[in-house]
């Protein structure tokens, strides 16, 4: 049996990239793509692909928030980048 096709980040994010989630997995994505674009900076996302080994159409997918990042992916960007960038869990006031 097929798994059912997931939201997209933006579709449980509504206000991506700049509006808290309320969907607290949203905001994970949301916080997690905010750290990527920081990280990159104002490297173009292909020398960023290649630093990483991380394809840059998946790149700008995931600052886009059509996708979600898998574990390799997180692994590659943040060895190639040097930074953390997976935000833990989101706190809410």
């Amino acid at each position: 049996m097929a798994r059912p096709p997931r939201p997209s980040p933006r579709e449980v994010a509504p206000g991506w990239p700049d509006v808290e989630a309320v969907d607290p997995v949203g905001e994970v994505a949301r916080l997690f793509a905010r750290n990527v674009a920081d990280a990159i900076g104002d490297r173009s996302v292909r020398a960023v692909a290649k630093d990483t080994g991380v394809d840059h159409t998946t790149i700008l997918s995931l600052l886009a928030g059509r996708a979600w990042p898998d574990l390799a992916t997180i692994a590659k960007l943040e060895l190639g980048l040097g930074v953390d960038l997976w935000p833990g869990r989101p706190t809410r006031d």
